[in-house]
């Protein structure tokens, strides 16, 4: 829960380097304590693949790894919460966010992200 919140407060300061390499640390540990399908082990998952694709400096390759994780998310996540979950609609919306960041820095365009 605390890589949680702090994953949360670096993002909201965007802070996604550090966010990005506590997340890729963490995700492990929960995955191993928790199990893959608890819900604070796919809130993390969630928040690095935000984190991926909301920094400006992101890679092609983060892009595409943000999309990869939300889309296994997208098709997991229901199954175990059901679709109205709020953590299924927060992966829905994530996953249309990343893939409209990932198009647009295909064609060249700079992206500067906006929360919604």
């Amino acid at each position: 829960m605390e890589a949680i919140n702090y994953s949360a407060a670096l993002l909201s300061v965007k802070r996604y380097k550090e966010a990005k390499a506590m997340l890729r640390k963490m995700i492990p540990v929960a995955q191993r304590i928790l199990g893959t399908d608890d819900e604070n082990t796919l809130t993390t998952r969630w928040n690095y693949a935000i984190t991926l694709y909301q920094d400006s400096t992101a890679t092609l390759d983060d892009l595409r790894e943000a999309v990869t994780t939300l889309e296994a998310m997208e098709r997991f996540v229901p199954r175990v919460f059901g679709g109205t979950h709020p953590i299924a609609v927060g992966i829905e919306r994530s996953l249309r966010n990343a893939q409209t960041v990932l198009s647009a820095r295909e064609a060249g365009e700079d992206v500067v992200w906006v929360k919604p």
